[in-house]
């Protein structure tokens, strides 16, 4: 990386706004208490989204918006889900997904995000089609898994998070390609955490 380049970085985050810090904040805080099974984590997740959708459509980036929009309806969701699991527990109990459901998830994503991503192309409204498509329609899917606790979801956001990183860096959004990595790091975390905790709840 050259000189141009660390300055970039250290130019995009001093050019952060306050409410930008805040919703990056809140959606760490949003990955530690999830790795911890708090449903409070849903809390810090809608109130972050709240504040990208805000941000992202006054930035002229629709797609992040909606993107952001969905992710607030799925806090509401996550939250009434993990606090009302149903008639067996008290609580939504991590589950595993066999490999049939693993790859029919996959081949599914794949094919939605190549639809996206040619459309994209063909329309010219995104810097990075391929990536823009296949990061927002995995990213939408693996809400949906976090929410049921599927214990896999972590891995998916280690290969989302991770090609965000690389989407905000071909971009020039140096400082949230920063925050990303930190995302990375956490969806690992995740992944340990939860699995003790499905031990725990197995044994």
């Amino acid at each position: 990386m050259n000189q141009d380049n660390y300055q970039a970085i250290l130019t995009a985050f001093h050019q952060m706004s306050g409410w930008e810090i805040t919703a990056a904040l809140m959606g760490v805080a949003y990955i530690l208490l999830a790795a911890r099974e708090s449903q409070w984590c849903w809390l810090f997740a809608f109130l972050s989204t709240l504040v990208y959708t805000a941000l992202f459509w006054e930035g002229q980036l629709p797609m992040q918006a909606l993107l952001n929009f969905y992710y607030m309806a799925m806090a509401i969701y996550g939250f009434w889900l993990w606090h009302h699991p149903g008639k067996q527990t008290d609580t939504l109990l991590i589950s595993r997904w066999p490999l049939k459901k693993h790859l029919g998830f996959i081949v599914g994503g794949l094919a939605v995000s190549a639809l996206l991503s040619a459309y994209l192309q063909h329309s010219g409204q995104s810097q990075s089609p391929m990536l823009d498509a296949y990061t927002t329609v995995f990213s939408v899917m693996n809400t949906w898994l976090i929410a049921k606790k599927v214990l896999e979801n972590w891995l998916y956001w280690v290969v989302v998070d991770g090609a965000a990183t690389l989407l905000y860096v071909q971009t020039g959004y140096y400082a949230t390609a920063v925050l990303f990595v930190l995302n990375t790091i956490l969806a690992m975390v995740g992944f340990i955490s939860w699995i003790k905790l499905y031990r725990q709840q197995t044994a």
